[in-house]
């Protein structure tokens, strides 16, 4: 039986003009509702956003996306082009900023709890640390270290085509967590590697709860 995961050079699309011989022509709709410019329903979904995902690239051109959230309206509209993220306390890998800082050109991926329709938006970014910016996002008394401000060069609401068949909000198709080990534990695995206790590995997934509750801001 041949190896079905093995890539068959005769099949690999080569370039943009064999891609598109595989699809049908865009919808004009889907090519106008691009904007240059946050509108009043953009700014409503981006009030209504409790998360995103930030897309960016290295100078090296390696990829990387990674989640922001916060309560809802966490992103500040400072005006029709421009939005403020607020950055929370992470792992301090900063691979977002470090990107930023060689390449600004981010992808943005807004959603909403409910909806099945998302927002994407594409600019270019930069880091503030300016106090007056920050103070704007103060959480329990906490302001972020910095702020990534985004220049919107294109937004549009995406269909809900991607959702509709993840059936991502539908409670039926929620996913027990214990099916899996915990964070520390496939973290523990994939690094030491070395045998622990259960009971042992209880209060090391309880101590990493308690430090969610400290570090949250």
């Amino acid at each position: 039986m041949a190896d079905k995961t093995q890539l068959k050079p005769e099949f690999l699309v080569k370039d943009e003009q064999d891609l598109r011989t595989l699809f049908s022509e865009t919808h004009p709709i889907a090519v106008e509702k691009c904007q240059n410019h946050l509108d009043k329903h953009a700014m409503n979904f981006v009030a209504r956003s409790p998360f995103l995902c930030i897309g960016t690239q290295s100078s090296a051109g390696s990829a990387d996306v990674s989640p922001r959230g916060d309560p809802c309206g966490f992103v500040k509209i400072l005006d029709d082009k421009t939005l403020l993220i607020p950055d929370r306390p992470g792992n301090n890998r900063l691979d977002t900023h470090t990107n930023i800082l060689v390449n600004p050109a981010v992808g943005l991926l807004f959603m909403v709890p409910g909806f099945d329709d998302t927002m994407r938006v594409n600019g270019r970014a930069k880091i503030t640390r300016d106090p007056d910016l920050l103070s704007l996002m103060v959480v329990n008394d906490r302001m972020p270290t910095v702020a990534i401000v985004v220049t919107v060069e294109e937004v549009f609401i995406h269909c809900a085509k991607a959702f509709r068949r993840s059936k991502l909000w539908d409670p039926s198709q929620r996913q027990n967590r214990s099916d899996m080990p915990s964070l520390l534990k496939i973290i523990m695995d994939q690094t030491t590697g070395a045998p622990i206790d259960p009971e042992e590995m209880k209060k090391i997934d309880a101590g990493l709860e308690d430090e969610y509750q400290k570090t949250m801001y």
